[in-house]
């Protein structure tokens, strides 16, 4: 895979921090700010863009279909 293929350093970590589980409420805003230097606002923006790009759904399929399906109920759901 050449560079441009690859999802960076960033885009990496945010699906690593969504195959993780947390323990209870605030667990995951914590760990966004503190790893990721990110606001939970921001990072669910990105995250969000990462569910369209091929590119993640290549690095892991597991994880992004089933935010996917996820993001589906949630849409259907309003």
């Amino acid at each position: 895979m050449d560079q441009e293929q690859q999802l960076g350093d960033r885009e990496q970590a945010i699906l690593a921090l969504e195959r993780r589980g947390f323990p209870g409420p605030g667990a995951k805003e914590r760990a966004i700010r503190e790893e990721l230097g990110l606001a939970p606002v921001r990072y669910y923006q990105l995250l969000n863009a990462l569910l369209d790009d091929e590119r993640a759904l290549a690095h892991d399929p597991v994880t992004v279909n089933r935010l996917r399906r996820v993001r589906e109920t949630r849409r259907a759901e309003r």
